[in-house]
């Protein structure tokens, strides 16, 4: 069984950062995990992909609405990923969703990934 832990969300002003990170537990994740990634779903809105990180080499794909703001990073020995987001904007705000795919490029659509983590909410105040 995989689960998906997520942590780092909260309040915050416009124009101030965040740190998210998803750290996965149960199964090895190199037996499922070729690529990981960041969602997120505002109220009354589709879950939609805001960025994500193939496992090697490593390599890191955005959603044009978060570039230059957000980065995406992995740390292997927990196979831990992050995401820092800086200049944050009211629109931002949302609740942001970790998941796994098998995928060795990670893939912009939500049904490439077969793992998902609870969520953590990022509310950003203007």
């Amino acid at each position: 069984q995989v689960q998906l832990e997520e942590s780092g969300g909260g309040l915050v002003q416009a124009g101030g950062s965040l740190r998210l990170s998803c750290t996965p537990s149960g199964r090895a994740p190199s037996s499922y995990a070729n690529s990981m990634a960041w969602f997120r779903q505002a109220p009354g809105a589709e879950r939609e992909f805001v960025a994500g990180i193939s496992w090697l080499p490593g390599r890191a794909l955005y959603a044009d609405s978060v570039k230059g703001r957000f980065t995406i990073t992995r740390e292997n020995v927990k196979s831990t990923i992050f995401l820092q987001m800086n200049n944050l904007k009211p629109e931002d705000t949302a609740i942001y969703y970790c998941a796994v795919s098998t995928n060795s490029h990670p893939p912009r659509e939500s049904d490439e990934y077969g793992y998902w983590g609870q969520g953590t909410q990022v509310t950003v105040l203007p």
